[in-house]
C-alpha cells in the first residue's frame, strides 16, 4: 500500500524470511559462528537459543548456505514427533531406503548403515532440527542414542538443536544429563543494541530502494528500540506499522506520535495511550487504492508495460551472484585499488595521508549499505571471515546485488551474502576544496566558505557571489535548508557528508555506487 508513497521497490519489513533482507548483527555472526565450529568440531549436539523473532532462523538459513560440500544435510522444522516419527523423518532427509519392517529398532539400523557409508565415503552428517523446544523428553533421548556411533575421531551424526529459551531449561533436567553433556557449544541470540536497531531499520530500508531523506529519523532510533525491545521481528511489526500511519497521515517521515500510535496498534502495550486506530483510515486509502487501481487499467497500455519490460531485461541481464570473495587481508591494497577508480596512484605510507597530499580526503563510516546508498561512492568494506578481518572494494550496487573488486577482480554477490559478511564499517575518498578546514568558525571567511557560497548559490539557481563570503547566520540556515533537504543532519555545519552532496549535485567529476541514479 505504502510502497509507491515513499519510492520502495517492496515493502522492507515484512515479516518472511527473504535472504535479500538478511542483516547480520555482532550477536548473529557469533551465533553462526558457534554453528559453523560444531559441525567442524566432529562433536555431538550444538544448541542454539533466543526469544522469539530474534533472529534464530535468519542465522539458520545463513549457516544452511555455508555448510561444507561434503556435509549431507538433514533439516526438521515440525519436531512435534513421536520417536517413531522422528526416525522417519530422518530417513526421509536423508533419503534413507525405509526399511520393510516399521520397528524402531529397523530405523536405526536402516540410519547407523547409512552413516557407516558415509563416513567410509568422507562425508559427514548433520541434523539441524528448528524449533526443538517442542521435542519431548524421549525423542531428545532417542537423538543422543542415534549419536552413540562414532570413530575414534568423530561422531558420525552431528545434530544442531534450535529453539525457544525453554530448550535451555529442558537440557537441564537431571534425566538428560548425559545429553547435556555432549553438547560441545551453546550460544543463547539476544536481542539488538540500539545502534544495532538502528542500522537494522537503515538496512531493510535501504534494500527496498528508500532514497533520499530517511523516513526513520536516526533521532527515532531509541524509541524504536524501547517499544521493539530489540527483537528484530518486533521492529518489523512496529515499522511496517509506523509507514502504514506515515502513508495515512501523507507524511514522508515518521514522527513520535506516529510511532508510538504504531506501538499500541501492533504490541497493544498496556502502558501506550489508546490512540485512535488507523483501521477506518486505512480502509479508506484502501479503497482509495483500489479507485486508482481502476484508473491505471484506463492508462495506455504502453505507459503499463514499460517498467515491467524494464525489470525483466534488467533481471535478465544480471550476473548471476557468487559467494563473497574472501578479500584482503589489509586494508592497504584495497586503498589502493580505490585511489586508481579515483584516477589517483597512492604513494608509499598510509593510505589517507598519502591520498591527502592529492587533495582526496579519507572518510570513515559505521552505517552499512544503507549509509553507503546514501553517499553514492564506492567504498573499501570490512568483510567478516571467521575471527578475522578482510577488505574488499565495493564499485557497485543496485537493489538485489553488489559488485566487489579484489585485485582488479570483479564478483556479483547477493545483498543477502554480502550482508552476512559486512560489518558495516566502510571507508570511501571524497574530493575536499581549496584551503578546506576541518571547521569553520561563524563569521570566518576563506576558500572554503566561497566554495559553500558558490555551490549553494549554483543549486539554488541564483548568481554566483561576486565578493568573500562570511559564514554567517544567513549561509548557515541555506547550509541547514540543503542539509535537511538531501537527508543529511541539518546541523549548519560544513562536514564531510555535506561536502560530498555538493560536490554530487554541483557535477563534479567522481566516482559513483549507483549507476542509474539521477539528480533533481
Amino acid at each position: 500500500m505504502y510502497t509507491h508513497f515513499f519510492n520502495l521497490t517492496q515493502p522492507p519489513f515484512s515479516i518472511a524470511p527473504d535472504p535479500r533482507y538478511l542483516f547480520m548483527s555482532d550477536r548473529h555472526r557469533e551465533a553462526l559462528a558457534h554453528l559453523l565450529f560444531g559441525v567442524g568440531s566432529g562433536g555431538g549436539f550444538v544448541l542454539l537459543t533466543g526469544e522469539i523473532g530474534a533472529g534464530k532462523t535468519t542465522v539458520c538459513r545463513c549457516f544452511l548456505e555455508q555448510v561444507p560440500e561434503h556435509c549431507e544435510l538433514g533439516y526438521i522444522f515440525n519436531p512435534r514427533l513421536s520417536v517413531e516419527e522422528l526416525l522417519q523423518s530422518v530417513c526421509e532427509e536423508f533419503h534413507i531406503a525405509l526399511p520393510a519392517s516399521a520397528s524402531v529398532k529397523g530405523y536405526v539400523d536402516a540410519i547407523n548403515r547409512y552413516l557407516l557409508d558415509c563416513h567410509a565415503q568422507g562425508k559427514n552428517n548433520v541434523l539441524v532440527i528448528d524449533e526443538a523446544q517442542n521435542l519431548s523428553a524421549g525423542v531428545l533421548e532417542q537423538l543422543r542414542l542415534l549419536t552413540n556411533l562414532e570413530t575414534s575421531e568423530r561422531k558420525l551424526l552431528q545434530v544442531i538443536l534450535i529453539g525457544q529459551p525453554e530448550l535451555r531449561t529442558m537440557l537441564a533436567d537431571p534425566s538428560l544429563e548425559q545429553l547435556a553433556q555432549r553438547i560441545i557449544a551453546r550460544y543463547h541470540l539476544g536481542s539488538l543494541s540500539e545502534d544495532e536497531t538502528g542500522s537494522y531499520v537503515s538496512h531493510r530500508m535501504a534494500v527496498a530502494g528508500a532514497s533520499g531523506a530517511p523516513a526513520f529519523p536516526p533521532a527515532l532510533t531509541p524509541l524504536i528500540h524501547r517499544l521493539s525491545k530489540g527483537v528484530p521481528r518486533r521492529i518489523n511489526l512496529l515499522c511496517d506499522r509506523a509507514l502504514l500511519g506515515a502513508y495515512v497521515e501523507n507524511t514522508h517521515q515518521v514522527t513520535r506520535a506516529i510511532l508510538r500510535k504504531a506501538a499500541s496498534e501492533v504490541f497493544n502495550d498496556d502502558e501506550m495511550p489508546a490512540p485512535k486506530r488507523w483501521a477506518m483510515l486505512a480502509g479508506g486509502v484502501l479503497a482509495g487504492a483500489a479507485i486508482s487501481a481502476a484508473a491505471l487499467q484506463l492508462m495506455p497500455v504502453k505507459q503499463q508495460a514499460k517498467p515491467a519490460a524494464a525489470s525483466a531485461a534488467t533481471k535478465a541481464a544480471a550476473p548471476v551472484p557468487v559467494a563473497v570473495p574472501v578479500g584482503h587481508e589489509s586494508a592497504e591494497p584495497a586503498m589502493r585499488e580505490l585511489a586508481a577508480l579515483w584516477g589517483q596512484t597512492l604513494a608509499a605510507g598510509e593510505p589517507c595521508e598519502a591520498a591527502q597530499r592529492q587533495e582526496l580526503r579519507c572518510h570513515q563510516g559505521k552505517g552499512g549499505l544503507y549509509e553507503l546508498r546514501q553517499l553514492d561512492r564506492p567504498a573499501v568494506l570490512t568483510l567478516r571471515d571467521g575471527a578475522a578481518t578482510r577488505h574488499a572494494v565495493l564499485v557497485a550496487l543496485d537493489d538485489d546485488k553488489a559488485t566487489l573488486s579484489v585485485g582488479g577482480a570483479k564478483h556479483a554477490v547477493s545483498i543477502a551474502s554480502l550482508a552476512a559478511r559486512f560489518d558495516g564499517s566502510f571507508t570511501t575518498f571524497w574530493r575536499a576544496p581549496r584551503a578546506f578546514r576541518d571547521y569553520v568558525p561563524a563569521g570566518g571567511q576563506g576558500a572554503d566558505v566561497d566554495w559553500i557560497a558558490a555551490k549553494l548559490a549554483q543549486l539554488e539557481r541564483a548568481a554566483a557571489p561576486a565578493q568573500a563570503q562570511l559564514f554567517d547566520v544567513r549561509m548557515q540556515e541555506r547550509l541547514r535548508a540543503f542539509q535537511a533537504a538531501q537527508g543529511l543532519k541539518p546541523d549548519g555545519m560544513a562536514g564531510p557528508r555535506t561536502y560530498m552532496r555538493l560536490n554530487q549535485l554541483g557535477g563534479v567529476a567522481e566516482p559513483r555506487l549507483l549507476a542509474d541514479r539521477k539528480e533533481n
